[in-house]
């Protein structure tokens, strides 16, 4: 017996044939399975773009509000980087400190650009944007306060001494005759 001849000739064991010849509404009176709807074209499609929709902007509020708290997780990680730098000027602390004002200010000029692919008429992001805006004014604040640890703003009247004018001689003092 051939290999070839043997399938041929038996033909398909294994194929379904799934189309419906019946002529009788008895496959339909079958229940659906539980958990199954059958979809109907009268079933109004509004309802499900709306439905649709609905979720889309619930993830993009979602998604906003985690974009508008990432700075808080970068305040932590900043303040331990220069507490290990330490108060004394050198390159290392110099180098965190500026990345320390770099970053906020950054993250500031684009903040319309971090939430555009979140925008929609259904979603409000003043909130979010306020809070990212917050949270990197915080981190300003630190950078600016390791400045001021490191002795490089000018705070003490002692740093502005050689901007102020000479003092004006009150007396004048003389030896000799009267």
């Amino acid at each position: 017996m051939d290999k070839g001849k043997a399938v041929m000739g038996m033909g398909r064991k294994w194929a379904v044939d799934f189309s419906d010849n019946s002529t009788s509404p008895s496959s339909r009176d079958i229940p659906d399975p539980l958990g199954f709807t059958r979809s109907s074209q009268d079933q109004d499609d509004s309802t499900l773009s709306r439905e649709k929709k609905n979720a889309e902007a619930n993830w993009k509020s979602q998604k906003a509000w985690e974009v508008a708290q990432a700075p808080a997780k970068n305040l932590m990680m900043m303040g331990f980087m220069m507490w290990m730098a330490g108060s004394t000027v050198h390159l290392f602390s110099i180098g965190i400190t500026v990345s320390a004002l770099w970053q906020p200010l950054s993250a500031l000029q684009g903040v319309g650009k971090v939430f555009e692919p979140y925008k929609d008429s259904k979603v409000d992001l003043l909130a979010p944007k306020l809070l990212f805006i917050a949270l990197n004014l915080v981190g300003l604040g630190l950078g600016v306060w390791k400045l001021n640890t490191l002795g490089l703003l000018p705070t003490h009247a002692s740093d502005w001494v050689s901007s102020l004018p000479p003092a004006q001689e009150v007396e004048y003092s003389g030896g000799g005759f009267l």
